[in-house]
């Protein structure tokens, strides 16, 4: 083997990304079909000798799981919905109008992406009080949309500029409104964007913890990262139960990402190439 040659260095940066991200996901797996003492035996097992389903038995009647995962999906799913809105609209504009600045409106954009969630969580913790929204699903849809708008807008610009002027003027002679126009052609055209978009803001608000446990603290509106943080006992952490209910979770995630990989990667791939 020569070690010299580039390609297999290329190879081994590939497995290492690949191993590092597939792991963790897989020792969960198998985790949360072993039992307690199979999982503190030593020498450790890497497959379960005498696998069971019993985890995730206790994961749906000890705990209110589907509570947590109903709670979840409404979140994740009315901020997604929002993001892509506002996101279409304000990449419509970026990308059509004529904005002094726009340079470092995505500068901008690009700065407020970066904001720690934790930097935000003081003056959003205040303004749900002040508003009575605490333990309401709109005191985090509103702030999970608002966290992935940036990123949404700026997919969106990219695959807006793409598409050709002519047709929206087209629809627009034919009696079409400007956001009809929007609607009707930008918005169908750009469909691997608004997918990207689409699951990256669902990705983010469905595993986002900090917010949750904060502004929604009662156990009838916890989300399910933060119901299963409270499902480790005070002197007990019950690693098998909480596997089973970690890849309870990310059932819904892998499922969406496995039936729109290839509109994810084109829509990454795409865009990135013609930001």
């Amino acid at each position: 083997m020569k070690w010299d040659n580039p390609r297999i260095w290329l190879w081994v940066a590939a497995g290492i990304v690949v191993i590092n991200g597939f792991f963790p996901a897989v020792w969960i797996l198998l985790t949360s079909f072993k039992t307690e003492g199979e999982l503190t035996r030593i020498p450790i097992t890497w497959l379960p000798e005498n696998p069971t389903l019993q985890n995730y038995v206790q994961a749906f009647t000890n705990a209110p799981i589907m509570r947590y995962f109903l709670n979840s999906l409404i979140v994740a799913g009315g901020a997604t919905l929002l993001c892509v809105l506002v996101s279409a609209l304000a990449a419509y504009a970026l990308a059509r109008l004529r904005i002094p600045n726009k340079t470092l409106i995505f500068s901008l954009l690009v700065g407020v992406s970066m904001f720690p969630t934790v930097t935000l969580l003081l003056p959003l913790f205040e303004m749900v009080l002040a508003l009575g929204l605490r333990n309401n699903y709109i005191a985090l849809i509103l702030p999970h949309a608002a966290l992935s708008i940036p990123v949404a807008t700026l997919v969106l610009v990219s695959f807006f500029q793409g598409i050709p002027k002519d047709l929206e003027s087209a629809a627009m002679v034919d009696g079409c409104s400007r956001l009809g126009a929007l609607w009707r052609i930008v918005v169908p055209l750009s469909a691997p964007g608004v997918f990207t978009a689409s699951i990256l803001a669902f990705v983010n608000s469905w595993d986002e913890f900090l917010l949750a446990l904060t502004l929604m603290p009662s156990q009838a509106m916890r989300t399910l990262p933060v119901g299963i943080q409270f499902l480790q006992g005070e002197y007990s952490f019950p690693w098998p139960l909480i596997s089973a209910a970690l890849v309870i979770a990310l059932v819904p995630v892998a499922l969406v990402i496995a039936i729109f990989q290839e509109r994810v990667v084109g829509g990454l791939t795409q865009g990135g190439v013609k930001g």
